[in-house]
Parts: C-alpha cells; structure tokens; sequence
C-alpha cells in the first residue's frame, strides 16, 4: 500500500559500521555500541525486514545496539489483534473526543521545531533528559529526510492548535512506532499514551499484525509505559538481515 518498488543501496556512516565505547544513555556506568548503517535508497520491503530484526530508523540511517558486554536492550512490539484496553487507556481515549488526527507525509515548519524543543526543555526539567534545542536543519535529517512512502506523519490537534506530532513508519506486516513528542501544557489529554493507542487502532484498520516499540530495558522508568500495552512479543537478540527473527510473548509479572 506504500510500497516503494526501488532496490536499496547499504552505505555505512563509518568505515566499522558502528559507534563504541560511548557512554549508555540508559545504564548508569556502562558503555554502549551500537551498529549504525546510512541506507540511501530504501523500500518498505526493506524497512520491514530489518525492523522485524530490532533495527531503528532516524532519518536514512538505520541502527541497532551491538553491546558485547551487555544484553539488557530488547526489542518489543504490540500484538494487534490480541490487544484489550485498559481501564485507564479507554478514558485517556473518551478524553480526546474532540481531538482531530491528520495523517500527512513527514515535514519540517518552525511549528514543529518549536513544539519538539517544548517537549525536550519539560522532559529535562521533569525527567533530567539530556536537552540542547534542535536546529531545523537536525530535525530534518531526523525525522524528514528518508521517510520515502512509508514513512508517516500523524499530526493532533485540540482546538486547532497543533499538540502532537508522532512519526510512524507502515511497513508490511505493523507499523514502527519511530518518535512521538507532544505539548505538555495538555496534561490531561495523555497524548502519548493516545498517540500509541491510535497506532494500534491504524495498524487493525490497515491489517497490519503489529505495532513496533522499538528499544526497551526491563526496569527502566523512560520505558515503563511500553510494558502497559499487552500482549506484547520481545525480539531474541539483534539477529543478522540473513538470520530469522525469534520473538516469544512477554507479560509483566507472568516471566
């Protein structure tokens, strides 16, 4: 449906394929690699075989966490079809009644800088992320460019005004759940937790399997909300683009 029907060239960003030895931004004391590729020309086709692999995309570079002394960064996704609101996501639904979605190619406008760096400068304050505001031209190659047809942009909006914006890609078999940010002035809307419900109730719509979560770390509070949207599956490893990717139900409390 958003197929792109062009071969794909792997070009990688430095000459080891990868970034080592940097410090963990989830894990205290500890020290990341992460096997990072710049893929020029991509199809969905391709997208979906390396997101089923644990893959990430920002932009047209594609990276994944190659750590050979830890494995605590898995990968997670939404099993659509077995997926039961809870209590708490069906007000958060019932809240945005007269909230508007628009689905739209992904673009750069100062009303997306501003909001992005709205949203980083309060998960700063409250959360102590790391926070330096983003330059037009980073959010491009981010979030814009390497979108190609698959790539989307879901736009929310209250009263007009622009409140969310939440980047998706669609690929063959779910959609890849690549960055959302939202105005923290809206509290009480729970736009993030109603952006992701809106993935899963796109991807039944478009019947699609999944929804990909992309990185999570068991324990850690930035992923908490992920393990609140079940059933969900975790991704055995990082497994190679030739090698069959293994994924087996996870439930919290149930391991």
């Amino acid at each position: 449906m958003y197929e792109r029907n062009t071969q794909y060239s792997l070009r990688p960003t430095a000459k080891d394929c990868s970034v080592s030895d940097k410090p963990c931004p989830y894990l205290p004391n500890t020290k990341m690699s992460v096997n990072h590729r710049q893929v020029d020309v991509v199809s969905q086709s391709f997208a979906s075989r390396v997101t089923q692999r644990g893959w990430r995309r920002f932009g047209r570079n594609y990276i994944y966490p190659e750590c050979g002394s830890c494995n605590e960064c898995k990968s997670l996704r939404i099993d659509v079809e077995g997926f039961k609101h809870s209590k708490s996501q069906k007000k958060a639904i019932n809240r945005n009644d007269d909230t508007t979605i628009s689905i739209h190619e992904p673009s750069l406008t100062q009303e997306h800088v501003e909001l992005y760096n709205k949203y980083h400068a309060y998960k700063a304050k409250r959360d102590a992320w790391h926070h330096k505001d983003v330059t037009p031209a980073e959010y491009y190659e981010t979030y814009v460019n390497g979108a190609f047809e698959f790539g989307k942009e879901l736009r929310y909006y209250i009263d007009d005004k622009l409140v969310c914006v939440d980047l998706i890609d669609i690929l063959d078999d779910g959609i890849s759940a690549v960055y959302c940010y939202y105005d923290p002035d809206y509290p009480r809307f729970s736009l993030g937790t109603y952006s992701l419900l809106y993935q899963i109730h796109l991807a039944k719509t478009l019947g699609l399997k999944w929804v990909y979560l992309g990185n999570w770390i068991e324990g850690y509070k930035a992923f908490a909300y992920k393990e609140k949207f079940q059933p969900l599956e975790v991704l055995e490893g990082f497994p190679k683009i030739v090698e069959q990717p293994i994924w087996k139900p996870w439930m919290k409390n149930l391991r």
